[in-house]
């Protein structure tokens, strides 16, 4: 769906369209800050200084790209989860028959706008690591570049998660809920302290 130039996706994004959303950005924010820890690596790529981690580099360069391409992928999933959400929301609701189909109905779209967003965090938490290993193994004159990546991954990250606390917050399965938002938790703590370790390694470096 999201094949479009920077300026037509922001266009798109900020009209009255349904998708993107919040969640499409996220994962194009993650994209965004993995691709520095490619720039990063391929800046290190043939360098005399680095030869000791060209295999390590070279291999970083593989899994950004997956990563980018992992993220952008979900762009299009998020929308695809929030379509039938969008169209639950609209279901009549006057007899208890429909409010019991209404329901039904809900709750699998809800599970969905919570699974797409968390697929989006955990390759965001992927991206953190590569850039964690980017940051102590790139090139020093692009080491700012790894700490931006980091700190746009963990904003992405957390933005996603907005979009699970909502989600759940709706849904009539309370455990699965809190199944939800119990992961979501975990997962924002690791990536914050993960991403100040690198972003205070970083600043270390070039302050």
């Amino acid at each position: 769906m999201y094949q479009l130039s920077c300026r037509d996706f922001l266009q798109k994004l900020s009209s009255s369209a349904p998708v993107p959303g919040g969640g499409g950005a996220s994962a194009l924010c993650g994209a965004i800050g993995t691709a520095l820890s490619s720039m990063v690596a391929s800046l290190t790529v043939g360098k005399k200084k680095y030869a000791d981690v060209q295999e390590d580099v070279k291999a970083i360069i593989v899994k950004a790209e997956k990563l980018q391409n992992e993220l952008c992928d979900l762009i299009n999933e998020d929308a695809k989860a929030f379509e039938p959400l969008s169209r639950a929301y609209s279901l009549p609701k006057e007899t208890e028959e429909q409010i019991a189909y209404k329901n039904e109905i809900m709750e699998k779209a809800l599970v969905s706008a919570c699974e797409v967003p968390f697929a989006i965090m955990e390759k965001c938490w992927e991206a953190i690591l590569l850039l964690e290993e980017t940051a102590q193994k790139g090139t020093r004159i692009a080491l700012s570049d790894a700490g931006a990546g980091v700190l746009m991954c963990d904003a992405a990250l957390k933005a996603a998660s907005l979009n699970i606390y909502i989600n759940a917050r709706l849904m009539k399965d309370r455990e699965r809920a809190g199944g939800f938002t119990e992961k979501t938790d975990t997962l924002i703590k690791k990536a914050d302290k993960k991403s100040a370790e690198v972003y205070e390694f970083v600043l270390a470096q070039i302050k």
